[in-house]
């Protein structure tokens, strides 16, 4: 069932007695619980430390069923006048079974309803958590109760043991608690009681909502031009994907109030503000995909593979019988190109590149390692379509073996069967971009067929390779790569990966800029000659790998009649 709202009701229809919502939204969840108790005809009731225990529908009204039918009339007649020539998008008080026209209209009639009978004060003797959990169990109307803020009290043991007195006492009832908070740790004792609900990330006609709400509202207090187009709005709500519906009204605001306009401008500024959003949450990293594979020397068969792949996630293409690639693994030699072919990739489908912090997922408590990766999984969802990069890949579920137990209480092992659940089940146009150093460290079941569609061995570049590499290198330092004598300096350079190669041609430009003298074909061979390759100093273990790649990963690089290294 996608419909949150409906979710939401058959939890509390079923008399589950505790709902967990661990969300930073606390305006958007207790809206939505008032409209599912609205159209439950159940009472609602709210808990803060600072407020105590009171009913709902006597404070102000939340902000989205503050905006009167004769506004939105007004602010649909600005963006059809603004030359917006698709079907409107709905809005909150239009006919339609959107959960976002749901809440909206059912929070109104909940407010209507109860405010005459509301009473205006907290329940007497209810701040403290102890007194307001004894209050709800000694009630009997068919209620909701929500909790604001309950993590800070969850140490407390006799609010531990009333809060689980009333839950086994609602759980024969109508009557359901719902707690609310940032992130919340259950204690074990009441684990058989709890249902988790998450709010789901606005998708594009909720963006575009709140992109029209968000123009109107501040349209009251700044002289706003309006310049976007119905194009550019729906690129601007692309660019907000995967933010939630806060984060996104953030964006826009700022976006708004730096030009006082929605211009094409504004499309860019709130990718900029959505990128700080998501660095800050220190899990996902937007990353530029200035490269494409034009970028990227030799590795044909690769190129090739992304080229028949290329716009498979779009609606042309599932109509045609295709789904969305679901990613691949790069294994090879260090320094053979493999992040750079993964950085890549998006910039040649032209798809945001988000690049996945392995080490900031890791928690020091229990259970909160896993919140935290089905969290970058959602959010990365929500960005679909979208590259998710994930550099050396062997290292995230390195303790995930069959003693993993012992090393870290199995949460690598837990790690990895959500990663890989995840892999299999997922809809969205999510493609797995995987890079690895240690094809041995990796679990069997990541590599087979289903969770990656395939798996490519980078190996040390062919002589064709190496004149391409130094031609890329040349002509990105501003030099013509006609002046040198490729063929003489790639042939110099056998064995060696592109890293350092490039580090090659730098080391010449350094050398030649101390010297006072133009870059010359003898100052790379120079270079190259001062440099040690990885293939001699790790000469065993290479060629190990290609031993292991032989017969179980696709070659990278078209065979052009001789080994790969030659």
């Amino acid at each position: 069932m996608t419909d949150g709202l409906d979710r939401l009701k058959v939890l509390i229809n079923s008399s589950t007695p505790i709902v967990v919502m661990e969300t930073s939204e606390e305006m958007r969840a207790v809206n939505m619980v008032r409209a599912a108790c609205a159209e439950l005809n159940m009472a609602t009731f709210e808990w803060s430390i600072a407020d105590g225990l009171l009913r709902s529908g006597a404070n102000t009204p939340p902000e989205g069923a503050k905006i009167s039918l004769q506004a939105r009339i007004d602010q649909n007649t600005i963006w059809t006048q603004a030359g917006r020539s698709q079907a409107p998008a709905r809005t909150l008080l239009s006919p339609g079974g959107a959960e976002s026209d749901r809440l909206a209209r059912a929070v109104k009639a909940s407010l209507g309803a109860d405010s005459a009978a509301a009473s205006a004060t907290a329940i007497y003797n209810t701040r403290e958590p102890v007194q307001a959990l004894a209050n709800m169990e000694s009630m009997t109307v068919e209620a909701v109760f929500i909790l604001k803020d309950f993590h800070r009290h969850m140490e407390d043991p006799v609010v531990v043991r009333r809060l689980r007195d009333v839950g086994q006492k609602f759980s024969a009832n109508r009557r359901t608690v719902i707690l609310t908070a940032p992130e919340i740790e259950m204690p074990a004792e009441l684990a058989t009681l709890v249902e988790y609900f998450d709010l789901p990330l606005p998708d594009r006609d909720r963006l575009r909502e709140i992109i029209h709400d968000t123009f109107t509202r501040l349209s009251k207090t700044y002289t706003l031009k309006l310049e976007l187009d119905a194009a550019g709005v729906e690129a601007m709500s692309a660019n907000l994907r995967g933010l939630t519906e806060e984060e996104a009204e953030r964006a826009i605001s700022q976006a708004l109030v730096t030009r006082y306009a929605l211009c094409p401008e504004s499309v860019t500024d709130v990718l900029d503000a959505k990128k700080q959003l998501l660095r800050h949450s220190g899990m996902l990293e937007f990353v530029e995909a200035c490269d494409n594979l034009a970028a990227v020397g030799g590795l044909e068969n690769l190129k090739h593979w992304l080229g028949q792949r290329r716009g498979a996630w779009e609606d042309a293409a599932r109509e045609f019988g295709l789904e969305p690639p679901r990613g691949m693994i790069i294994l090879g030699v260090q320094g053979c190109g493999k992040s750079l072919s993964a950085r890549a990739v998006a910039g040649e489908w032209k798809l945001p590149l988000v690049k996945f912090d392995t080490s900031a997922v890791y928690d020091k408590y229990i259970g909160e390692t896993e919140k935290r990766i089905r969290k970058v999984f959602q959010t990365a969802e929500g960005l679909a379509p979208c590259v998710l990069w994930i550099d050396e890949l062997e290292k995230v579920f390195a303790g995930s073996g069959p003693d993993s137990a012992s090393a870290d209480a199995g949460v690598s092992s837990r790690l990895l069967a959500s990663f890989l659940s995840w892999m299999q089940d997922r809809k969205a146009a999510v493609f797995v971009a995987a890079t690895c150093n240690n094809v041995s460290a990796l679990p069997p079941e990541l590599i087979r067929k289903g969770r990656f569609d395939e798996l490519f061995f980078v190996d040390l570049p062919n002589q064709a390779e190496r004149k391409q590499i130094f031609s890329i290198q040349l002509a990105k330092r501003k030099r013509n790569p006609a002046d040198f004598d490729l063929e003489k300096v790639a042939a110099a350079a056998k064995g060696y990966s592109g890293a350092e190669i490039d580090a090659a041609v730098q080391g010449a430009l350094y050398a030649a800029y101390s010297e006072k003298k133009a870059l010359r074909t003898p100052s790379l061979l120079d270079a190259l000659a001062e440099t040690v390759p990885l293939s001699i100093t790790r000469a065993e273990e290479i060629a190990a790998l290609r031993e292991w790649a032989k017969t179980r990963a696709v070659a990278a690089s078209a065979r052009d009649g001789g080994p790969a290294a030659s």
